[in-house]
């Protein structure tokens, strides 16, 4: 086949074209109907499908997330009610604001009897916090090691919750000669907020 053959064929008659003419045209609009097809209809399904499966996998993955949770929903429950009951415990530790007096005492009272003398006892203002406030007590002793051992195992034995903060001993000697040591340091007792007092 030639090029003038090519030219005279009469695109009215596809049915006159030689054999190999009518395979190519055959195999080209083939061609041109499935890549029309792809273009118009199959690239859009493929796409939806792709975005599909993506959104699968993230919803099974929320799916897991949200059934490992319904399956321990029990546990979770319990220790609600656990950490609850604990925090009421704690929140009873805390003395009211018409405790906080005895409390002074308290700390007073465990210094004295341990042989511990105050130098220093001085309650500082109140800080608040977000549902508790807390009040600094500057406090300085004279004592023996074994004295500051009781008496800080005597405040941590208190049934209300006492802290010491910015602990510093420092050794003294006293009038008699006697070695003796001195206790700088931050006791600090909690209070709970009463509903208006909290922010």
């Amino acid at each position: 086949m030639n090029l003038e053959e090519l030219r005279s064929l009469d695109f009215n008659d596809p049915g006159g074209w030689p054999l190999p003419i009518k395979a190519v045209a055959i195999v080209v609009l083939c061609v041109a109907v499935l890549g029309g097809g792809y273009w118009f209809d199959t690239r859009s399904q493929l796409e939806h499908l792709d975005n599909a499966q993506k959104e699968e996998t993230s919803l099974k993955s929320a799916y897991e997330a949200k059934m490992s949770k319904a399956v321990n929903l029990d546990a979770y429950k319990a220790q609600m009610q656990e950490m609850k009951r604990s925090f009421g415990a704690m929140l009873r530790q805390l003395p009211g604001k018409t405790e906080i007096a005895d409390l002074l005492v308290d700390i007073s009272q465990a210094g004295i009897s341990n042989g511990l003398e105050f130098e220093l006892f001085k309650p500082e203002t109140e800080v608040p916090a977000e549902f508790y406030a807390e009040l600094p007590i500057k406090i300085r002793v004279t004592g023996t090691y074994h004295e500051f051992g009781k008496f800080v195992s005597d405040v941590a034995a208190l049934p209300r919750i006492v802290t010491l903060h910015n602990i510093n001993i420092t050794p003294v000697k006293t009038q008699g000669g006697k070695d003796e040591l001195v206790m700088d340091a931050t006791a600090k007792t909690y209070r709970y907020l009463e509903e208006g007092e909290t922010k």
